[in-house]
C-alpha cells in the first residue's frame, strides 16, 4: 500500500467483516448433547405445557358447589373416596360430598373444579382417607389448578432460533417434550501465535524471549463464543509459515483461522509479508488494536490477523471476531451487553481513536457502581496481567480528549 494507509473506523471494519460471513445449515443433535450450542431454527412444542390439567397444592379435590360456603364456625365434611398421587392415571368420579386426595403435579378429577390446599382442613392430609373436614371456602372455582396449556401449547415456538441453549433453555425445551434440536455447527477455528520470541509450555527463557499466552487466550475466547477450537499453532517470524497454517486450516475444514502478532508495519511482519494479496491489512481508528488484517479464502475461510499485543489480541477478539464467529451460528445478538457508569478516576485518551480500556467495576457503594481502570498502566496494549482481574472494557468515543472522575462512561461487560 502507498502512501498514508486509508484509517477504517471500527464500525467500517466490522461491517467488512460481517459482510464475509456464512453460515452452515442447521444439524439436529440430542438435546442432552445440546449445551452452548446455538438453536438453528424455531424449537415447537411437542406437547402442551402443562401436559394435562392438574393440582398445584397437596390437598383435596372437590367440587365448588361444595365447599363455597366452607368456615371455621360452618365446617364441611366430605367422604374422600380416592388417593391421586402424581403420575397416576386414574380419574374417579366425584358426586356431590365426595372429595379425592391428591398431591402436587397429579392430574385433576374431570369431575373436580376446585383443590382445597390440606391446610385448609381439619387434620390435613394425616388422617384423611377417609374423611376430610373443610374450614375454609376457596377462594374461587378453579383455584390451586394448573390448566393444560396454561404456559405452552402443542406446536407453540418454546424459543426462537438464534438462542444459546444454556440450563435454563434446555430446561424448556425437554418440559415441551422436545428431546432432540436443530442447531447451528459449532465454528471450526484454528489459531496461530506468531513471533521468534515466543516459548511455550513454561520454557526456560533465554534473553528477548517471553512466554507464549495469546494461543491460550484466544482458544478460551473461541470456545467462550461457541466456537471449537481444532487446531492451535506456533511459528517464528521466519518463512512462509502464515501460508502453510492457513493451508493446513483449509484441511481441517475450518470456518476461520486467527493470527496473533506480524500484522503491523514492521521489518518482521511474518503473517504480512506471507500473506500479502490474500488478506487485507487495514489500520483502525481504535486503541488498542490499531494494526488489523483481515481476508476470506476462496472457500470462505474468514482470515483475521490480530496484533501480537495480548490486550490488542483480547480487544480485537471481542470487537471483530466475536461477533463473526456469533453471526456464524445465526445467534440473535451479536455483541456484547452495554451498560452505562461513572468513571471512579481520571485517565487519557488516544486522539481520534476509539479506546477500550480493561476496567473493574468499584461496587463498594452498591447503590452507585463505578469503573476504574484494571492497571495503573492505563491502556497499555502489552499489560496482559491487568485482563485477569477485568471484569468490562470502558469504551471511550474518538471525539473524547479524556475521561474525568465522574464522567459517564459506555462499559461493555465481559
Amino acid at each position: 500500500m502507498s502512501g498514508r494507509a486509508i484509517i477504517r473506523t471500527v464500525q467500517e471494519h466490522l461491517e467488512v467483516v460481517t459482510a464475509a460471513v456464512r453460515q452452515h445449515p442447521p444439524v439436529t443433535i440430542p438435546l442432552a448433547d445440546a449445551r452452548g450450542h446455538t438453536l438453528g431454527a424455531d424449537a415447537r412444542a411437542r406437547s402442551a405445557v402443562p401436559v394435562f390439567d392438574n393440582s398445584a397444592m397437596d390437598g383435596f379435590a372437590v367440587r365448588y358447589a361444595d365447599v363455597a360456603h366452607a368456615s371455621v364456625e360452618h365446617p364441611v365434611p366430605l367422604r374422600v373416596i380416592a388417593d391421586i398421587p402424581a403420575g397416576s392415571a386414574s380419574d374417579p368420579a366425584l358426586t356431590s360430598g365426595e372429595a379425592a386426595r391428591i398431591m402436587t403435579g397429579a392430574p385433576i378429577p374431570s369431575d373436580a373444579d376446585v383443590i382445597v390446599p390440606f391446610e385448609h382442613t381439619v387434620g390435613g392430609l394425616a388422617d384423611s382417607l377417609g374423611e376430610v373436614v373443610v374450614t375454609r371456602a376457596p377462594r374461587e372455582r378453579g383455584a390451586h389448578i394448573r390448566r393444560a396449556a396454561e404456559d405452552t401449547a402443542e406446536g407453540d415456538i418454546v424459543l426462537p432460533a438464534g438462542v444459546l441453549l444454556g440450563p435454563w433453555q434446555l430446561s424448556a425445551l425437554a418440559s415441551a417434550g422436545i428431546s432432540r434440536v436443530a442447531v447451528s455447527p459449532r465454528p471450526r477455528v484454528v489459531v496461530v501465535s506468531t513471533g521468534s520470541e515466543l516459548v511455550v509450555d513454561g520454557g526456560p527463557l533465554a534473553r528477548g524471549q517471553i512466554p507464549e499466552s495469546n494461543s491460550t487466550l484466544l482458544a478460551a475466547l473461541v470456545e467462550e463464543a461457541g466456537g471449537e477450537v481444532v487446531l492451535r499453532r506456533v511459528i517464528d517470524d521466519e518463512g512462509d509459515g502464515p501460508a502453510d497454517a492457513v493451508a493446513e486450516a483449509a484441511r481441517w475444514e475450518a470456518d476461520a483461522i486467527i493470527f496473533t502478532g506480524g500484522v503491523s508495519a514492521g521489518a518482521y511482519e511474518i503473517v504480512r509479508q506471507s500473506l500479502a494479496g490474500a488478506m487485507e491489512f487495514t489500520p483502525v481508528a481504535m486503541q488498542p488494536g490499531k494494526p488489523q488484517g483481515f481476508g476470506v479464502t476462496p472457500d470462505g475461510m474468514l482470515m483475521f490477523g490480530l496484533p501480537g499485543n495480548p490486550v490488542g489480541a483480547a480487544v480485537s477478539f471481542e470487537v471483530f471476531v466475536r461477533p463473526a464467529l456469533l453471526r456464524m451460528q445465526g445467534r440473535a445478538s451479536i455483541h456484547r451487553p452495554v451498560i452505562h457508569l461513572p468513571a471512579a478516576t481520571s485517565w487519557r485518551t488516544p486522539p481520534e481513536r476509539r479506546q477500550y480500556l480493561p476496567v473493574v467495576i468499584d461496587r463498594a457503594d452498591p447503590q452507585h457502581p463505578q469503573v476504574r481502570p484494571a492497571t495503573s498502566g492505563g491502556s497499555g496494549s502489552h499489560l496482559s496481567v491487568g485482563l485477569g482481574i477485568a471484569e468490562a472494557y470502558a469504551v471511550v468515543p474518538t471525539e473524547a480528549d479524556a475521561v474525568a472522575a465522574g464522567d459517564l462512561v459506555e462499559v461493555m461487560l465481559l
